[in-house]
């Protein structure tokens, strides 16, 4: 037998608000389903897909966006604290606008409050930590994907995740994030049947994903699988219905070339796409054979969409580290509900341009800018550290 129960999960990690509160302000309710020995049912019989769920465009309303805190020091090659800066700045921003969950261990939360509290902008009771423990920070990666029905009910994709195809070990708590979350939540859950991140896809809303062959058809992310495979995974997944395929993304990118460093939509028809304009400047020939491939897509398909080439910010390099050219890009930026958060560099012209033509194509957002010079020393930015949470119910 199996009935339902309306479920309120008491938290201490919300400001001495109850999870259930928390859902309430966000006009979210859920339900949990229990069986005869009080086990959760959350098995799916069917696709998403079939059962009219699909990803959200970013620029869609939200309820909140998700974020890793830093546990594990060792992953640094300098002491952290300028990083926790850096991400602590990011979530204080954003907490101006909405709601911000944040995966964070009990023993790592009162450290996390220290550097809240040192950000003037930290709006604390938009801020709610869970006691989920990860290996490392790129929570857009490891963190769960949502989908939504008609309805406004959302379910989440729990896709696996092996840490850019085994490159960080270890990775078996960043793999575990999506089931904490969906157990927290109390809502759907359908597991994909490979590995994805949510950097490695780009998509509209409306039926279009863009992805890049380096990274989806990389060896060490689903050697089993062929490319009509992980299409047909892509479109039960997450409700889409056109894939397109670029090929290789920029220097010193950990993740083989993800996406959202190359390429994203801003609107259902506009892109905007990184551009390289130095021929001697290594990302020259990457970034230019993609926005020709780009173009030539568009044409075979037919399609009357707007390019805007978004310049790259002038080479970042490191001393003494693993990478030489650091990944920056301003195409990494975060849409949130009013505002637009854009990574900067200390480059006067090139940032000014890349919030200049952000600021046009987002009108009526707030285009705040925050300096990711850090943060690129690890593997990215904005974009990379957050994943979105759909407005919506369970």
């Amino acid at each position: 037998m199996i009935y339902r129960e309306k479920c309120r999960v008491e938290t201490r990690n919300c400001n001495g608000v109850s999870l259930y509160i928390a859902w309430q302000f966000i006009e979210t309710t859920y339900t949990i389903y229990f069986n005869d020995t009080g086990k959760a049912e959350n098995k799916m019989k069917d696709l998403p897909s079939t059962l009219g769920y699909k990803m959200p465009a970013e620029w869609e309303r939200q309820n909140a966006t998700w974020f890793s805190w830093i546990h594990n020091n060792s992953h640094w090659n300098e002491n952290p604290i300028e990083m926790k800066k850096t991400l602590a700045e990011i979530i204080a921003t954003i907490s101006q606008f909405q709601k911000v969950f944040v995966n964070a261990a009990d023993s790592v939360q009162k450290e996390l409050n220290h550097f809240l509290k040192n950000q003037f902008l930290y709006v604390e009771n938009n801020v709610c930590l869970f006691n989920h423990e990860t290996n490392d920070l790129w929570c857009r990666d490891h963190g769960p994907i949502y989908v939504r029905n008609a309805e406004g009910c959302l379910a989440l994709v729990n896709w696996g995740f092996n840490a850019w195809g085994e490159k960080f070990p270890p990775w078996d708590l960043d793999n575990q994030i999506p089931n904490k979350i969906a157990t927290l939540q109390g809502c759907k859950k359908f597991d994909a049947p490979m590995i994805l991140e949510g950097g490695s896809i780009e998509v509209n809303g409306v039926g279009d994903l863009i992805t890049t062959e380096s990274v989806l058809l990389n060896p060490n992310r689903n050697p089993q699988l062929s490319r009509s495979e992980i299409e047909k995974h892509l479109r039960d997944y997450l409700g889409v219905k056109r894939i397109f395929w670029l090929k290789r993304g920029i220097a010193g990118d950990d993740t083989d070339g993800h996406i959202d460093d190359l390429v994203r939509f801003v609107d259902e028809r506009t892109l905007v796409v990184a551009s390289e304009a130095d021929p001697n400047d290594v990302n020259f020939d990457a970034l230019n054979e993609l926005y020709s491939d780009l173009l030539s897509i568009l044409e075979l398909h037919n399609l009357d969409w707007t390019v805007h080439k978004l310049p790259m910010p002038k080479a970042c390099n490191a001393k003494n580290w693993r990478l030489d050219r650091l990944p920056a890009s301003y195409t990494n930026f975060l849409i949130i509900n009013e505002a637009v958060i854009v990574p900067v560099f200390d480059q006067l012209e090139s940032d000014a341009y890349a919030l200049s033509l952000l600021g046009k194509l987002f009108p009526k957002r707030e285009i705040v800018p925050i300096d990711c010079r850090v943060s690129v020393f690890e593997g990215g930015a904005i974009h990379c550290l957050s994943q979105q949470q759909p407005y919506g119910h369970f």
